[in-house]
């Protein structure tokens, strides 16, 4: 099914050229002043008109991520992964991208607190959720994908983990153009793992949501019974 293909191509694509165009319109504009410091992407979407782009982008973000997220549950779950880690990765992709929507609705000119900690959800949360698919990768993928994407998966995630470091540190040493800097590679750097969704989703057939009443459920547990008794007696 190759329209699923595309799904984790245009988040990433999506969300990288609508974050640099809140970027542009912020300099054109002169919400932000390059001579003074590299800004934060919070603060390029904190001043109107792009705080409304900004919003939008995130928000979209969000759904994409979500949908992304389930549609790899579900995949790991028919390849028969770890069913633990399985789930802990939906619970964990999940948060993140509640995180991406809370720091997109909740500007840091309006309310800093609530930003903050969607950003700690963004980013921490979803730094967790790769690391986690590094380790299904290597479980449920097949060997010829594993070769490859295997170490794309670690080596992305090993720079987020080391700029996310780096990030806070130099935040709270007052470098913040460098945290800035910072805060734009991990982020350019999630959309790139995202974007490797792709080569999975490729070997996908089909995907559609099923929704079972309680009482066909009941009449099919109750065939599959008398099936049994059948094969008994």
């Amino acid at each position: 099914m190759w329209a699923l293909v595309l799904l984790p191509l245009f988040l990433a694509l999506g969300g990288a050229v609508g974050l640099w165009a809140v970027f542009a319109i912020a300099v054109s504009n002169n919400s932000v002043n390059l001579t003074e410091e590299f800004p934060y992407i919070s603060t390029c979407g904190s001043y109107t008109p792009q705080s409304c782009a900004f919003s939008q982008i995130c928000n979209i973000c969000c759904f994409l991520a979500m949908w992304i997220v389930v549609i790899r549950y579900q995949q790991i779950l028919d390849l028969g992964g770890g069913r633990h880690a399985n789930t802990a990765s939906l619970v964990l992709g999940f948060i993140s991208s509640i995180g991406i929507s809370v720091l997109g609705n909740f500007q840091q000119s309006v309310a800093k607190s609530v930003h903050l900690l969607g950003a700690f959800l963004a980013f921490f949360f979803g730094l967790a959720y790769f690391w986690v698919q590094v380790w299904l990768t290597y479980r449920a993928e097949p060997s010829q994908d594993r070769r490859w994407l295997g170490p794309l998966r670690v080596i992305f995630c090993s720079i987020c983990s080391g700029f996310v470091l780096a990030m806070a540190i130099l935040y709270n040493t007052g470098n913040r153009s460098a945290s800035a800097v910072c805060e734009w590679v991990l982020v350019m750097s999630f959309f790139a793992l995202f974007s490797t969704f792709a080569a999975e989703f490729r070997l996908i057939d089909c995907h559609r949501l099923t929704v079972q009443n309680r009482g066909t459920a009941q009449t099919q547990n109750n065939a599959v019974h008398s099936r049994a008794s059948d094969k008994i007696v």
